[in-house]
């Protein structure tokens, strides 16, 4: 049997587990564990410039192809509590990352050691496990129990705490023998689809709403092919964007009382039956439960038992995994389509697609300051639809999941239940990492941006490209349209004037330096007929020289965007006329 220190065994499971890149930020408590790494190779590390970036950056890589699981590196503290944002945000969104963390020896964790924090404690409210390891022997059963739970039933992340002295005895263990456990995915029986297909078989005019866990499951081809078996129109949620091509003709927008199309909250609530797959029928999505669910039934399907009733009870539900379900709908829906057993549906869809071309939001406006519409608009026109979208929160992912353009699963990532401020760079970062071949365009507004711009430098130095659209109005302007309700505008200015950048006005931090400052390009757009040559300019910039290009869109102060007021999805307030 082979003798190894029980941080090479860690790293060896890494392997074998499909893990081929890292990110992180190497401390002293951790140190073994990057001894091992370096001396196994085939693991590359990306070093973070702060270790929440890391816990992102890893999300950005999981997000980003099925099957991966992104892996952030440091030490138990003030790493690890650095990194629970992250994995508040991946459980929230059930994205599997492995969190690693380096802690004081076993005979001064309880003795207020240096850096010693009980962050297995810390963690376990975000987390599918988190364990401090305290026997080196157990180190490979507990990394194999941690890729079986954060693949298993409703995905999330791990975190895996290793003192020192653990990490570096010397234990039994043999890689060549290791296997996976397998995987635990709930699967519906054809008895439940049936009764599902005969409840939606009863009504007049049924949508099916599409969540995150259809991409999770790698099934949006399921999704589709079911959809267009059965004729029934399909509502993406945020989470769930891409599941369904934006131009197909089932797509009947998105749902809810902000990131949500006019179309989109028309048809629901014209429809009469709701068949929810991968779901969990988040409150901007839903708004107001009573308006939400009036005269419709609804089925519900989700991954995780728990989640069936948890925000209000179906007619009908079903556990099961949504690809399992799926290949179920698809071949019972095939079986009664043979059989003339499906009603016709064209009516309802074409009802669906007539609002879709008559309720758009206008984009098109020529002022300057630039208004937001219109950067939006220009993007749809300069990225394709192979582009890879990486947002989190603010007016700017408002606005641009009302208005921005998605064609496939993965091609929307976002940061929907947590939605930390300083998420975009890093998880772009990610993104880039996991597919470098791939067109990246981040999203953020200013203040996003500001809180870890720093890890553009991460970019620069490891060279992984991509563009990112900023969107500059020197405000948080989610927060000033909600204190329109309590009509205050308070601590939510972010003007100055600049003393080294007078040029600038009141808009304040001069973006352009500051990423130029980091290794990366950056560009300052005005006009908005400027928008779209930048856009191409900084694809070239990026491909030329292999870092994150800025692109700084300098907007006008205020804009108020759609959204409800009164948390109901029947009730969003336009502010600008229609297209």
């Amino acid at each position: 049997m082979a003798r190894m220190t029980a941080a090479r065994a860690a790293v060896e499971i890494l392997k074998r587990e499909g893990v081929r890149d890292a990110f992180g930020v190497p401390g002293a408590a951790i140190n073994p564990f990057y001894a091992a790494l370096k001396a196994s190779g085939g693991i590359t590390h990306t070093l973070a410039r702060h270790v929440e970036g890391a816990s992102h950056m890893a999300e950005g890589y999981t997000r980003t192809h099925p099957g991966n699981i992104g892996v952030c590196v440091g030490t138990s503290g003030p790493a690890g509590t650095d990194m629970i944002t992250g994995l508040y945000s991946a459980t929230g969104d059930s994205v599997p990352i492995l969190c690693v963390t380096g802690q004081a020896p076993t005979a001064v964790i309880h003795k207020e050691d240096f850096q010693a924090v009980d962050i297995a404690a810390i963690a376990g409210p975000v987390t599918k496990m988190a364990v401090t390891v305290l026997e080196a022997a157990q180190v490979p059963g507990v990394f194999q129990q941690a890729f079986h739970l954060m693949r298993s039933g409703r995905p999330g992340p791990v975190l895996i705490d290793l003192p020192v002295d653990v990490q570096l005895t010397e234990i039994e263990f043999d890689p060549d023998t290791y296997e996976p456990l397998p995987v635990y995915k709930p699967a519906a029986t054809r008895p439940q689809i049936e009764k599902a297909l005969t409840l939606l078989g009863e009504s007049e005019r049924p949508l099916i709403v599409a969540g995150g866990g259809v991409i999770n499951a790698d099934a949006s081809e399921l999704l589709v092919e079911f959809a267009e078996l059965t004729g029934v129109p399909v509502v993406p949620t945020l989470m769930g964007w891409g599941a369904i091509p934006d131009d197909h003709e089932l797509n009947a927008g998105m749902v809810g009382l902000q990131t949500s199309h006019r179309y989109g909250n028309a048809t629901f609530l014209e429809s009469d039956f709701v068949l929810g797959i991968g779901n969990r029928w988040a409150n901007r999505h839903t708004g107001r439960i009573d308006v939400y669910t009036a005269g419709r039934k609804f089925v519900h399907v989700d991954i995780e038992p728990t989640q069936i009733g948890r925000i209000f009870a179906p007619d009908y539900g079903i556990t099961s995994d949504a690809r399992a379900a799926l290949e179920l709908f698809v071949e019972v829906a095939g079986e009664l389509k043979a059989a003339g057993g499906l009603p016709d549906r064209s009516g309802w869809a074409a009802a669906a697609q007539e609002k879709k071309a008559r309720l758009q939001r206008r984009t098109h406006f020529d002022n300057i300051p630039i208004k937001p519409q219109r950067v939006y608009e220009e993007m749809n026109r300069a990225f394709g639809p192979e582009t890879r979208y990486v947002t989190t929160i603010g007016l700017s992912q408002i606005a641009g999941a009302q208005m921005l353009h998605v064609y496939r699963p993965r091609h929307w990532i976002n940061c929907g239940q947590a939605g930390p401020l300083g998420w975009t760079v890093p998880a772009a970062l990610g993104v880039a990492k996991a597919d470098p071949e791939a067109s990246v365009v981040a999203l953020s507004g200013d203040y996003d941006f500001q809180f870890m711009m720093e890890e553009l430098a991460v970019g620069a130095q490891h060279k992984i490209p991509y563009v990112h659209v900023l969107v500059n109005n020197a405000y948080l302007g989610l927060i000033r349209q909600a204190q329109r309700a309590f009509d205050i505008d308070f601590q939510v200015n972010l003007e100055f004037e600049n003393i080294n950048s007078p040029e600038l006005g009141v808009y304040g931090v001069d973006h352009v330096k500051v990423a130029e400052g980091l290794g990366c390009k950056a560009i300052r757009v005005t006009d908005p007929n400027e928008l779209r040559s930048a856009f191409e300019q900084a694809k070239k910039l990026a491909a030329e020289h292999q870092v994150p290009v800025v692109v700084e869109a300098i907007l006008e102060r205020v804009t108020n965007i759609s959204m409800s007021t009164t948390n109901d999805i029947s009730n969003v307030v336009e502010f600008e006329e229609s297209a």
